[in-house]
């Protein structure tokens, strides 16, 4: 007799885990099914932070609601962590961010993380300390007893922050989590998510800004239509190894026909030639961020 296969440890358990995943919604009274998501596949490992991309309506949002245990697939399974989506405990270990969170306005901020906390089953002392561990962590500290209605954008989805945070899971899932908010609040959400990561956390997020998904994730996924049709690692889908750019000072015309000279001798070509620009966000976050002043020039 054979001897039982190992069970595969934790780490060797993905994050999240999506076997032929099918979603069908019925329509009108005649039967009639709209496909939000299509056979979807994906496996996310534990300490990724991961990007869920895709233009309205492909079925991005219908995906996160399954992993949640909001809706039933039609067909395939979902896991976290090794534990089908639909089961009470699969939840345990997951902070959510909606896209657009509803919170009561009267409650401040301290109250109305509180009140998440308690939902998650903490108590007593490590109930006060852990409210006030992540009010820090969201840099909320100084606000934490003003109203949430009170609040600017930014400021809400730093408190959503919070309370996705306060029963310290394994895995946030962050609907547009810089949706609405301005470069400033948006580069902090940004930094927090990436110390987020450095802790060990796994993190799902979509977003219509691609240039900070390119920034944060380790892997992204691309759906249309329900279905998967882009899947990889950051840097291997927006990488060139064909090509290699080489930044150098300018140089004047005939020193840059030698250069072009030089290249054709040895079977290689210049393709083409341009003044590099910085991106307009960093130059924001410069003078708005850091204070900068109007009358010095952009970084380079």
């Amino acid at each position: 007799m054979s001897a039982a296969a190992p069970a595969p440890s934790p780490s060797d358990v993905p994050a999240i885990e999506t076997r032929g995943l099918v979603k069908d919604f019925a329509i009108g009274l005649r039967g009639v099914k709209l496909r939000a998501v299509d056979h979807l596949s994906l496996r996310i490992e534990a300490g990724q932070v991961f990007g869920l991309l895709g233009p309205n309506g492909s079925g991005k949002s219908t995906t996160i609601k399954i992993l949640l245990g909001l809706l039933q697939p039609s067909a395939g399974s979902c896991r976290l962590f090794g534990v089908p989506s639909d089961r009470v405990e699969a939840r345990l270990d997951v902070g959510y961010l909606p896209e657009s969170p509803y919170f009561y306005r009267h409650l401040s901020g301290r109250e109305l993380v509180r009140f998440f906390a308690q939902m998650c089953g903490l108590a007593g002392p490590r109930l006060a300390g852990r409210v006030d561990e992540v009010l820090e962590v969201v840099d909320l500290t100084e606000a934490a007893d003003r109203r949430v209605g009170t609040y600017s954008k930014g400021m809400l989805q730093r408190i959503g922050l919070a309370q996705a945070l306060v029963h310290d899971p394994r895995l946030l899932i962050l609907d547009e989590p810089t949706a609405g908010v301005d470069p400033v609040g948006s580069a902090a959400i940004a930094a927090l998510i990436l110390r987020l990561k450095a802790q060990g956390k796994t993190v799902l997020i979509t977003s219509h800004l691609l240039g900070q998904i390119e920034d944060l994730c380790d892997r992204v996924a691309i759906l249309d239509r329900g279905r998967l049709i882009l899947e990889g690692a950051v840097h291997d889908l927006v990488g060139r190894a064909d090509r290699q750019a080489l930044v150098i000072e300018a140089l004047p015309p005939a020193e840059l026909d030698e250069l072009r000279a030089w290249f054709a001798a040895r079977g290689r070509s210049i393709e083409t030639v341009e003044t590099p620009r910085t991106r307009l966000d960093r130059i924001f976050l410069e003078r708005v961020g850091r204070g900068g002043s109007a009358g010095q020039p952009p970084p380079s």
